[in-house]
């Protein structure tokens, strides 16, 4: 009895490692009810979301009760659930209200806790890129509370040839250097996990995993998640941009 048992939690773990190492979460495609808003299908409590609409430097906000649950909020242009695959999914023009550090709107979550280098924390994402012109931003870690910087510790970026990108910020004052990260063509579901434990960054993107050093000099500041479509291009168009579709996006913090 005790060795059938010792075995069954042995299966469950190696399954449960596999999933985490594809990014796969109990937020996947087989469970994703296209009737709902994204709320109802994935844990919106600890997010807020920013839309690239507003009044000039100062996006509208969605606040976590708000987006969270079978009644959630849902915006037709900006953000939705697919009615044909369930997907949460951000779209973000390429003319639309900035942050006042940014020159490029976003439909995009921002967790609302910080959380110090010390710890362990990790973002699973399940997601495909549909439409994009030059450059999306699909997770990041943002520099938070404990300086005067408003740079990212990191962010991840796909391009339209299919090309990903991880752009790790040199020091709070900002240089940023890229790391190219895998390729998965346009419209092709691909998964990542960003996670940070202590002063490293360990990324899997599609199984494949790299690690990069956090320079002591980030070490004062908190940090939290953001996902979502962080468009990297700006013009006049309203019709252009970039549509990202989220089929699995979860957060933990140890």
């Amino acid at each position: 009895m005790k060795k059938r048992k010792l075995l069954a939690i042995a299966v469950s773990v190696a399954v449960v490692g596999t999933l985490s190492v594809l990014g796969i979460t109990n937020a996947s495609a087989a469970t994703l009810d296209p009737t709902l808003p994204p709320g109802g299908n994935f844990n919106l409590s600890i997010w807020q979301l920013q839309l690239p609409t507003g009044s000039p430097g100062k996006p509208d906000t969605i606040q976590p009760a708000q987006l969270k649950g079978v009644n959630g909020y849902s915006n037709p242009a900006y953000f939705w659930t697919d009615k044909n695959d369930g997907s949460m999914t951000f779209w973000a023009p390429e003319k639309g209200v900035t942050t006042p550090n940014s020159n490029y709107a976003r439909s995009e979550l921002r967790e609302t806790g910080e959380w110090s280098l010390s710890g362990n924390h990790t973002m699973n994402a399940q997601l495909r890129i549909p439409s994009v012109t030059k450059n999306v931003c699909v997770g990041q870690v943002h520099l938070g509370s404990g300086g005067s910087s408003t740079k990212p510790l990191l962010e991840l970026y796909y391009r339209p040839n299919g090309d990903i990108y991880l752009g790790t910020e040199n020091s709070p004052a900002g240089g940023q250097t890229l790391h190219k990260v895998g390729n998965v063509a346009l419209g092709v579901k691909w998964t990542y996990t960003i996670n940070v434990t202590g002063n490293k960054i360990n990324l899997t993107v599609n199984g494949a995993k790299t690690s990069y050093t956090i320079p002591s000099s980030f070490n004062p500041y908190k940090q939290y998640f953001k996902a979502g479509s962080y468009n990297q291009s700006s013009s006049d168009s309203t019709t252009n941009g970039a549509k990202v579709k989220f089929y699995a996006l979860t957060v933990t913090h140890a």
